[in-house]
């Protein structure tokens, strides 16, 4: 498929109930993924990371090498690939932007934003600075020649800040700024149908802890559109082909507790 129909299939597939998007690290696990039959790809920061022996979410990947990463994936496979691009790699909305319309001409078909900072005494931003940089990746998105789904990650359960109030707040305007799709990881499985009531625009979840007892069609059920499974495949070592091999054939997820 060519850039233009990969964005179509990604954005077609959110309309067509729950799936799972696997996220790939390399080549070589885009490939093995490609062939089990996941429909979409995306990659992962916290993957790419630790392949490379780093920490995630501490700003120790640079621009440039996450987009070299992304390019190489999204050539390895014919499936639609959304990048994990975290808070834009700017300090500014124009960086911001600028950051997705690089990711854009890579081919990808989607990409997401995220509003932790990086930085360890102020781990998510403020509220309308993190909406500001949505909006600004959501033009870049609107601007791109080829269709783009633009997902908007709320990191408060991520870092201890079990605030569901404020997390479906940020969700919300992240939808009203732009946003395509709407991604709260590490939300607990109880609060999940609560902030997929709360929101119009597709939901994803992240595969992991609690989250890993429900299956993809339960999953649905509480109104989830896309489940990823973030580095969890990346974490397994050799084993992760037979987790990835359960989610793909049977929509479950045991082998990531």
């Amino acid at each position: 498929m060519d850039n233009t129909s990969r964005g179509e299939v990604f954005r077609r597939l959110h309309d067509r109930g729950v799936f799972v998007v696997a996220n790939a690290w390399d080549e070589h696990s885009a490939r093995i993924l490609t062939d089990l039959g996941f429909p979409a790809l995306a990659t992962s920061s916290s993957a790419l990371a630790q392949t490379l022996g780093r920490k995630d979410g501490i700003n120790a990947l640079d621009r440039s090498e996450v987009l070299a990463n992304v390019e190489a994936i999204v050539a390895s496979t014919p499936l639609p690939v959304s990048a994990d691009l975290e808070s834009g790699y700017g300090t500014t909305p124009e960086e911001v932007a600028e950051t997705f319309r690089r990711a854009i001409a890579t081919g990808l078909a989607g990409g997401s934003i995220e509003d932790a900072s990086g930085i360890a005494d102020s781990r998510i931003r403020d509220f309308g600075e993190s909406v500001e940089r949505v909006a600004a990746a959501a033009q870049a998105a609107k601007e791109s020649p080829t269709p783009f789904t633009l997902t908007a990650r709320a990191e408060n359960y991520l870092y201890g800040i079990t605030d569901l109030d404020d997390t479906i707040a940020r969700l919300q305007a992240f939808e009203a700024a732009g946003a395509d799709v709407l991604y709260a990881p590490g939300l607990p499985a109880d609060a999940i149908r609560t902030v997929c009531s709360a929101l119009s625009k597709p939901v994803n979840v992240l595969a992991a802890g609690p989250i890993t007892a429900l299956s993809v069609d339960e999953l649905g059920e509480l109104g989830v559109r896309r489940i990823s499974v973030g580095g969890g495949l990346a974490r397994l070592g050799a084993d992760w082909v037979t987790a990835a091999t359960d989610i793909a054939r049977h929509g479950t997820f045991a082998g990531l507790r």
